[in-house]
């Protein structure tokens, strides 16, 4: 077994920030396991922020999130949706497209995610 350690970071304070268009990304890396705050300011839509660094039709990660504040409409490739606010956990399969909605920032915290292509 791995000889784990008591470990400390605050998001506040991130190792790593990347931008694209209207989405930010807050990373922390506590011995290989990501954090990331992920912030989809008014008007954000993955298919226009960030499908130009994907290279896919819609997004191919799956994610485990806690929505921390705003709210977000995910549509997944297959039809279904849903919209996610404040205190909601969310698990998305791979194949959906997501944006902000109302007049608010959406803000989550996400704790698992694919391959990560947003450093191409």
């Amino acid at each position: 077994m791995a000889n784990i350690t008591m470990q400390k970071k605050n998001l506040n304070t991130p190792d790593e920030v990347e931008v694209y268009g209207l989405i930010k990304k807050e990373n922390v890396s506590l011995d290989g396991v990501e954090v990331h705050r992920v912030t989809f300011e008014k008007g954000a839509i993955w298919s226009n922020d960030l499908k130009p660094y994907a290279g896919t039709d819609s997004c191919l990660l799956p994610h485990v999130a806690y929505v921390q504040s705003g709210r977000l409409k995910v549509v997944m490739d297959d039809g279904s949706e849903e919209e996610f606010g404040s205190g909601d956990i969310m698990m998305l399969p791979p194949g959906h497209d997501a944006w902000a909605v109302g007049d608010e920032a959406c803000v989550f915290i996400e704790f698992s995610a694919g391959t990560n292509y947003y450093k191409g």
